[in-house]
């Protein structure tokens, strides 16, 4: 009598299909905003999903000057960079950054959401995140993706 067995799918690289997700920013929680893009990123919400694999999709993220942070973020939460010379540390609050840049307040909360590893810039590649409404990659077909 022979034990019949499942066997294990694991997805390899021709069998990845690649979708475009867009996200309107506007009035969502920068976290919860976070995860869902870092997932979808990964490929977490497909059923093949590896960890070893980039299997995951693109995603285009609109009005990034509207997204809303709770407590007291907007004065408590500091952005710090090095210059490289002495007495170089800048600092930067939420505040001032989400006035001036808003698009790299959503990369670096996105990139932190993602494993520290060499996948993580390949998936940062596929974000593309816009201050406004208007965005270039129209031709991609993108899908809406609801953050709740």
């Amino acid at each position: 009598m022979e034990i019949k067995r499942n066997k294990t799918y694991i997805a390899k690289k021709s069998d990845v299909s690649r979708k475009w997700y867009i996200v309107d920013a506007k009035d969502k929680i920068l976290g919860r905003l976070a995860v869902k893009v870092a997932n979808v990123l990964r490929g977490k919400n497909k059923p093949e999903f590896s960890p070893h694999l980039d299997i995951g999709d693109g995603v285009i993220v609109i009005n990034a000057k509207d997204i809303r942070v709770t407590g007291r973020k907007l004065k408590q939460k500091v952005y710090q960079r090095f210059t490289g010379y002495p007495s170089g540390l800048r600092e930067v609050t939420l505040e001032k950054m989400l006035d001036k840049k808003p698009e790299i307040v959503i990369t670096h909360a996105v990139e932190n959401m993602l494993p520290d590893n060499k996948l993580q810039k390949i998936f940062m590649k596929r974000l593309k995140v816009f201050k406004d409404d208007v965005y270039p990659h129209a031709s991609q077909n993108p899908i809406k993706l609801e953050v709740s």
